[in-house]
C-alpha cells in the first residue's frame, strides 16, 4: 500500500449504479469506515495517486535511501509490507536483489505487481497478506520495510504494534525495519483542510482533511469526479500520527534497538499539485535487538476464555428443517467433524452441550465461562426460536459467540431487511408483501418471480416451484405455502437472473476484521428446466439434481464489483449489529446490479458450508476460520467487559 492521501473510486469506467454521496459533512470522523483500507486500493487509487505512486523517480530516489540507510547488500532478503503494486521490489530486483518479496492485502495490487515482475522478468515474488499477522517465510529477512505511509491506518493503536510484532518475527537478529511514515508533528498544524486537482483531461478530485477529535489522526475525505459523468466516488480514510519519541517508544517495545533518523523524505508530483500525506515523512531504521525474544514469531496471546463450551441442536427432538424432520448420519458427521477441527485448538478446552429440555437449568445452575454457539436450529431446534438461545445467555450474564437477540430478530425478517437495506442505498430486488390474513396477492410488476416465506431460513418453503412464471403458478405456489406453513408472510419478489455471490465477514468492527473473498454459485451443471437458485432440495435432499450438480467456486468479479459487495456487506455488518461472524448472499439482475438477497447473521459452520469455502479461498483451514471466530467473539466480549467497567469507575 501506499499513500493515504487519496481515495479509490471508479475512476474511468461509468459504475453501475450511481455511488452515494452525502453533501457537505460536518464531521468528517463521523463518516469514516473503521476499515477504510480494505477496500481503498485499487484501480482507481493508482489514477489518482499516479503521480506519486507510479513517478519512476520517486521511487528510484526512495530505493536509493532504503539502500543507504540500511546498509543492504545484493544478497540480503528483503521484505516490502505493504507493498502496494510493488514499485519498491521491482526497483530492488532491476537492481541485482535476489530475494525480495512483497506483501499486500490488496488483490488487484498484488495481481499488477506480480504482472510487472513477468514482463520484466524480475525475481521478486507478490503474496496477499495482513501487516498485522502475515506468516513468515522459512528464511528470516535482513530488512523489513514499510514505505510511502503504510503505516498507521488501523483505528486502533494496539493494531500497529501488531504490525511491528508481524515484522520483528521475520526479522533475523540485528535485521533492520526501514519506515517511512508521515511526520505526526508537522501533518497536525501543517495540512491543507481544502484542495482540488485535475487528474486527467476528464476527472479532478475534491479533498478535506481535519484532525480527529482525540488529534490522534487525520481524517480525509476525498470526492472524484468525471466532468460529464459527475461524481465517482465519495470516499473517507485517515492515518494516525506519530511524533518521532511515540516511534521510537514503541520500537523500543516490541524489541527494535538504534533507532536512527535520517532526516525528512518528500515527494515529487508529475502534476505539481497537492501532495498531501506525502508532503513530510520521516525516515527511520532500527535494528531488531540479538537478544529479542521477537525473533521467532510473537507467541499467540493466552485466551480470555480458555474454558469453551459448545452449544449446538438437539438430535434427541424433532428437527422440521432436516431430511425427513429429524438429525440423520449426515448431521452426526458434520458434528464429529466440528469435533475434530476444535480439538486442534490445543489452547482451548471444549464441552459439548446438546440437551435442550436441561438447557435453561444448566446455564442457571453452572453458567459456562463462554459459549461458542452453533445451534443454528434454534432452541428445542425451531427456527423460530434461534434467537431464545442468545437472549437465555444475556440473562445469565454469559458471553458467547455470534448475534445476540435483537440481530436474529430482525434478520429473521426478509421484509425488515430489504427496508433496512433500501434506507442504507443497498439495491434490492423489487418486492410485494403479502400479509398472514391477506386474502389476494398483488401480482409482480414482471414475470418470472420468486415466492418466499417471509420468516425462514435454511430455504424453507423455497422449492424447485418457487420460480413462477405467471399468474396462474403464483397463485398455486402461495396456495401450496399456506397449506404447507399456515397462514404465513409471503413474499413474491423480482427474480434475479444474474450472478449470485456470497461474503462472509469474521471480526467486529474497531477490532480484529477480515472480509473473506467472495463465493460465485455455479448452476452450469444443472439439468436444463430447472430454476436456478439455492432452494430446499440443494440443502437437504441428497437424491435432488440439485445436491451434486450446483457447483461453488471464489467470485471471478471486477474490483468494482468486489468493492460493491464488501461495502454492501460491511455497512450491513455494522448497522446491523451483527457480531463475530457473518454472511451476505447477493444476486445481480439482468443489467448487472449486484442486489442484497440474504443476511445470515449466524451462518452455517459446517465444513461443507459456504462460510468455510470463503475461508478456503483464502488459504485458511477448517480449524483456523472456527479459531477465527472463536477469538473475535472473545476480543469483542473482554471489549465490551472492560467499557462497562470503566464506565462503572
Amino acid at each position: 500500500m501506499a499513500d493515504t492521501r487519496k481515495q479509490s473510486g471508479s475512476a474511468g469506467r461509468r459504475p453501475v449504479t450511481a455511488p452515494r454521496t452525502f453533501g457537505p459533512v460536518s464531521d468528517l470522523e463521523r463518516h469514516l469506515p473503521s476499515d477504510w483500507w480494505r477496500t481503498l486500493f485499487n484501480a482507481a487509487y493508482l489514477k489518482t495517486d499516479g503521480d506519486v505512486v507510479e513517478n519512476s523517480e520517486n521511487t528510484q530516489r526512495e530505493v536509493d535511501l532504503v539502500i543507504k540507510a540500511a546498509a543492504l547488500d545484493p544478497n540480503d532478503r528483503i521484505l516490502d509490507v505493504c507493498c502496494g503494486q510493488g514499485r519498491h521490489s521491482l526497483e530492488f530486483a532491476r537492481r541485482g536483489f535476489k530475494e525480495v518479496t512483497g506483501i499486500d492485502r490488496s488483490r488487484y495490487l498484488i495481481r499488477l505487481a506480480r504482472k510487472r515482475a513477468a514482463a520484466e522478468n524480475l525475481s521478486a515474488s507478490f503474496h496477499e497478506g495482513d501487516a498485522r499477522k502475515f506468516r513468515r517465510r522459512d528464511k528470516l529477512f535482513h530488512c523489513v520495510m514499510l514505505m510511502g505511509n503504510s503505516f498507521g491506518y488501523f483505528e486502533q493503536k494496539r493494531d500497529d504494534e501488531s504490525v511491528l510484532e508481524a515484522v520483528a518475527s521475520a526479522l533475523m537478529p540485528g535485521g533492520v525495519v526501514f519506515l517511512d511514515v508521515v511526520d505526526g508533528d508537522w501533518m497536525r498544524t501543517g495540512f491543507e483542510p481544502r484542495s482540488w486537482e485535475w487528474i486527467d483531461q476528464n476527472h479532478f478530485v475534491c479533498r478535506e482533511r481535519a484532525l480527529a477529535k482525540d488529534g490522534e489522526r487525520i481524517i480525509s475525505r476525498e470526492v472524484i469526479t468525471h466532468s460529464e459523468r459527475g461524481i465517482i466516488a465519495d470516499q473517507f480514510y485517515a492515518e494516525r500520527l506519530y511524533s518521532k519519541e511515540q516511534l521510537t517508544s514503541l520500537l523500543e517495545k516490541v524489541g527494535f534497538e538504534s533507532v536512527r533518523y535520517h532526516g525528512t523524505l518528500e515527494a515529487d508530483s508529475d502534476r505539481g499539485q497537492d501532495l498531501g500525506m506525502m508532503a513530510h515523512r520521516i525516515i527511520l531504521t532500527a535494528r531488531l535487538s540479538r537478544r529479542a525474544k521477537s525473533v521467532t514469531p510473537p507467541s499467540r496471546s493466552a485466551p480470555a476464555f480458555p474454558k469453551v463450551t459448545v452449544l449446538l441442536g438437539d438430535p434427541s427432538l424433532p428437527d422440521s428443517v432436516k431430511v425427513d424432520g429429524k438429525f440423520n448420519p449426515l448431521d452426526i458427521d458434520t458434528v464429529d467433524r466440528l469435533k475434530v477441527a476444535l480439538a486442534e485448538l490445543t489452547d482451548y478446552e471444549f464441552s459439548y452441550i446438546d440437551d435442550h429440555q436441561s438447557l435453561a437449568g444448566r446455564l442457571r445452575a453452572e453458567p459456562p465461562s463462554f459459549v461458542l454457539n452453533l445451534c443454528d436450529e434454534g432452541y428445542w431446534n425451531r427456527a423460530t426460536l434461534e434467537l431464545h438461545i442468545p437472549a437465555l445467555l444475556d440473562m445469565h450474564g454469559i458471553p458467547y459467540s455470534g448475534a445476540g437477540a435483537a440481530c436474529l430478530g430482525l434478520c429473521y425478517n426478509k421484509n425488515l431487511v430489504r427496508g433496512f437495506a433500501e434506507s442504507l442505498d443497498i439495491p434490492t430486488p423489487m418486492e410485494s408483501y403479502i400479509g398472514p390474513d391477506d386474502s389476494v396477492a398483488t401480482l409482480p410488476a414482471t414475470f418470472p418471480a420468486l415466492v418466499k416465506p417471509n420468516f425462514g431460513d435454511s430455504s424453507i418453503g423455497i422449492t424447485k416451484d418457487a420460480v413462477v412464471r405467471n399468474s396462474t403458478e403464483l397463485m398455486a405456489y402461495i396456495e401450496w405455502l399456506r397449506n404447507s406453513f399456515g397462514r404465513c408472510a409471503i413474499l413474491i419478489q423480482e427474480f434475479l437472473e444474474g450472478t449470485e455471490y456470497s461474503v462472509g465477514v469474521v471480526g467486529n468492527p474497531g477490532l480484529s476484521y477480515r472480509t473473506l473473498p467472495a463465493l460465485q454459485v455455479d448452476y452450469s451443471r444443472l439439468p436444463k428446466g430447472l430454476p436456478k437458485i439455492l432452494c430446499y432440495e440443494s440443502k437437504w435432499r441428497p437424491d435432488s439434481p440439485y445436491w451434486d450438480q450446483v457447483q461453488y467456486t471464489e467470485a471471478d468479479i471486477t474490483e468494482e464489483q468486489r468493492r460493491t459487495l464488501y461495502d454492501h456487506s460491511n455497512t450491513l455488518f455494522e448497522r446491523l449489529e451483527c457480531h463475530d461472524y457473518a454472511r451476505f448472499d447477493f444476486r445481480a439482475d439482468a443489467n448487472g446490479v449486484i442486489k442484497l438477497m440474504e443476511v445470515n447473521p449466524n451462518p452455517g459452520w459446517c465444513w461443507d458450508g459456504k462460510f468455510n469455502m470463503m475461508a478456503g479461498y483464502a488459504g485458511l483451514r477448517y480449524s483456523d476460520l472456527l479459531r477465527m471466530i472463536i477469538e473475535a467473539a472473545q476480543e469483542r466480549t473482554h471489549s465490551e467487559s472492560a467499557k462497562l467497567k470503566s464506565a462503572a469507575e
